[in-house]
């Protein structure tokens, strides 16, 4: 698949989403931009920057948002035009899409909408490609369907993000074999491996997270095979104002990704001998 000017896919090399869960200001922003392009230069990663100008699913109703459409889709833009690089931005429901879509080059859906197929269709007719996140509620295989709704737009730049289940209270848990389920999409397969040591609601008005387990799941998703890998990072994770438990430090990720790129080259020099699932 064509994404942002290199293909993606099970046979393509890695790619990386990476940037702050959201928008809290133009100079972090600019800042995490630039350490990320220098980072996946020196180690041959194609990036796509993310970051959220409006986090519409916060545990707590006191919690910050973002800067807002009009602010934060000029930020967004800023980082295309000075750094050229391609970005991507959450949409919700009341989301202009219009207005978005001609901004950014990646639509992402929110996990706990995925089963909304008009929210889906909409999106997806925007004509930009779509990263569309696995709900937690869901199994793997049934992301066939979510893919199916989002296609029949004419729209085939599709991918699906895994994100981990809910297991119990405030736990998820990422089952590597559903990785292997959702390749038989067809779809380039994203792990995202903050969000999946995020403990939903775990501190009460707000989440929590396991950082120290990101470079478990995400070491364990590229060794099963999976076309990108979805990161949230920041300078300083422990003052972020969204997702900071689970973000991975901003001056770490070169090492880490390091090690994904390795394990990436080496799972993918012969293919996957899983037979066609059941």
């Amino acid at each position: 698949m064509d994404l942002c000017g290199f293909e993606a896919g099970i046979d393509r090399p890695l790619f990386l989403i990476a940037g702050p869960c959201m928008i809290e200001s133009e100079a972090l922003v600019l800042e995490s931009a630039t350490e990320l392009k220098a980072i996946t230069e020196r180690l041959g990663i194609p990036l796509i920057f993310k970051s959220s100008f409006d986090k519409a699913n916060r545990t707590s109703a006191d919690s910050p948002r973002g800067p807002g459409l009009e602010e934060g889709l000029r930020i967004l833009e800023r980082v295309q035009r000075e750094l050229q690089l391609p970005v991507l931005t959450d949409v919700h429901e009341f989301t202009p899409l219009d207005e978005v879509a001609e901004v950014v080059d990646v639509l992402q859906t929110p996990a706990f909408l995925c089963r909304q197929t008009d929210f889906i269709q909409a999106v997806a007719r925007q004509g930009r490609p779509v990263n569309i996140k696995k709900g937690q509620f869901l199994a793997p295989g049934d992301m066939a369907h979510v893919v199916e709704k989002a296609r029949v737009t004419g729209n085939d730049r599709i991918m699906i993000c895994e994100r981990g289940v809910s297991f119990g209270y405030n736990t998820l848990i990422s089952d590597m074999r559903g990785l292997a389920s959702m390749r038989e999409t067809g779809a380039p397969v994203v792990f995202d491996a903050t969000h999946s040591v995020q403990q939903p609601g775990g501190q009460g008005g707000r989440s929590g997270g396991q950082r120290q387990f990101v470079p478990v799941l995400a070491r364990a998703a590229v060794a099963a095979g999976v076309s990108g890998l979805f990161m949230e990072t920041h300078p300083h994770p422990d003052s972020a104002l969204s997702d900071g438990p689970n973000m991975w430090p901003l001056g770490e990720i070169e090492r880490l990704l390091g090690t994904l790129k390795a394990l990436d080259d080496t799972v993918k020099q012969h293919g996957f001998i899983e037979q066609p699932l059941m």
